[in-house]
């Protein structure tokens, strides 16, 4: 890791002077060089830094020169950790960090934020870099409409169901997952959503930055050879477009819809699966009730 050159290292002596109030700091994922100023000035000015792990967050201090007391924040911290440093930022400054991007994104932060704001304190963000937006640049997806669904679960049963709650999603997708599970998650996600194409991105921002395109399957067969290491973000394309209902498709749906619904709930749900415009399905299905009266 290479230090700063020395005129740009924090002295303490320089760093702002800060009220108090919790400090949400976004750290380099990878290139010390994408540390804001602001956000070092920050780091070396506040009375304490909660940090996701402190011996990273500590070479991040060496790496501008400064010495800040930190504390322990992370999945596995009680209540009284949180209590604590709610408590502390009412009357001084805190940072909080995770290991490497924007605080909060796939991290148990929110719930400190959450308290801190319950309870009066000044929050203050200092953006910068998060993995899954720098991934979602790179692969040349649609921007519009994103999600971010952090990591899939482990057991594949459960997998497959937050696969199939994704899959009618009309956005890109946006997922974290480590090197060991990469594989096995691609194939669960070709299955769970078809074989669209997605990128990987790995190691952002570092000396062996990748990404890489194809469909889910191709993927899925190129990291079984050899499971990857570093930090890995999936980024998905959204779900084509499906071709309209055919009338005899829309009278299936309308009759079972209609069976045990109103017109207008019916009128909804067939819409909303079958994608065609609700004046034409409300049409269609007053259609259908005549005929059944008449019958």
């Amino acid at each position: 890791m290479q230090p700063l050159h020395p005129e740009n290292r924090i002295s303490p002596d320089l760093a702002p002077a800060l009220g108090p109030g919790l400090y949400i700091v976004a750290t380099p994922i990878g290139n010390l060089g994408d540390l804001s100023p602001r956000a070092a000035a920050v780091l070396a000015g506040v009375a304490l830094i909660a940090a996701e792990d402190s011996r990273v967050t500590a070479k991040l201090l060496h790496h501008i020169g400064a010495r800040v007391p930190m504390l322990a924040y992370h999945d596995h911290s009680d209540d009284k950790v949180r209590q604590n440093l709610v408590a502390r930022a009412l009357r001084e400054p805190v940072a909080l960090v995770s290991d490497a991007g924007t605080p909060l994104i796939s991290d148990p932060g929110y719930k400190l934020v959450r308290d801190a704001r319950a309870a009066g304190v000044n929050l203050v963000t200092i953006p910068g870099p998060c993995a899954a937006v720098a991934a979602l640049t790179l692969s040349g997806l649609p921007t519009d409409r994103f999600l971010f669904a952090g990591f899939l679960p482990a057991k594949a049963g459960a997998r497959a169901t937050a696969i199939a709650e994704l899959a009618g999603i009309k956005a890109t997708l946006v997922l974290y997952e480590s090197g060991p599970r990469l594989a096995a998650s691609l194939a669960a996600l070709a299955q769970g959503l078809g074989d669209r194409p997605a990128v990987i991105g790995r190691e952002l921002t570092k000396r062996f930055e990748e990404s890489v395109a194809g469909s889910l399957s191709e993927l899925a067969a190129r990291y079984a050879e050899a499971a990857p290491r570093g930090e890995i973000v999936i980024t998905i394309a959204p779900p084509g477009e499906s071709p309209p209902a055919d009338a005899a498709t829309l009278d299936a749906a309308l009759l079972a819809a209609l069976a045990d619904a109103s017109v207008k709930s019916a009128v909804a749900a067939v819409s909303a699966a079958t994608g065609l415009p609700r004046a034409q399905v409300y049409s269609r299905a007053l259609a259908l009730k005549r005929d059944n009266a008449a019958s």
